[in-house]
């Protein structure tokens, strides 16, 4: 029993290192546009929302360990695809609710709550649909 467990997991390492690099390349170039941001004044699509859309993103990324080789330890057991989304969607849309609330100097925008999923729900979709193939 303990030879078909060992295979499975390598199976499961084989594949997320194969993918590992594009999930690498993809962070840097979602780090550089989200950072870009403070760097290049572009106008008010860019000053206002690349960010918001950047940042979940590529924490979504890291969090999962995507861009790095496979290991398996507590981390990337606790750091499932569902549980790292709900919790990156909590406290995206709980940033926006502390917000609309005025409980810091900031501005509300709705249009935040949808910045945050549109670059978030793509990437989760697809370590969804790569973690599916590994089982």
């Amino acid at each position: 029993m303990s030879f078909i467990i060992k295979m499975k997991q390598e199976n499961i390492r084989i594949k997320h290192d194969k993918y590992a690099p594009y999930w690498a390349v993809t962070l840097v170039v979602l780090v550089i546009l989200g950072l870009s941001t403070s760097w290049l004044d572009l106008g008010k699509f860019w000053k206002g929302y690349v960010l918001d859309m950047t940042g979940p993103a590529w924490n979504y990324i890291f969090f999962r360990g995507l861009n790095t080789s496979y290991s398996d330890n507590a981390w990337r057991r606790f750091f499932t695809p569902n549980r790292t989304f709900a919790i990156f969607i909590i406290v995206c849309f709980g940033i926006e609710t502390l917000q609309y609330f005025k409980i810091y100097d900031s501005t509300f925008d709705w249009w935040d709550l949808l910045a945050y999923i549109s670059i978030l729900v793509p990437l989760y979709s697809i370590d969804c649909k790569l973690n599916k193939k590994n089982k």
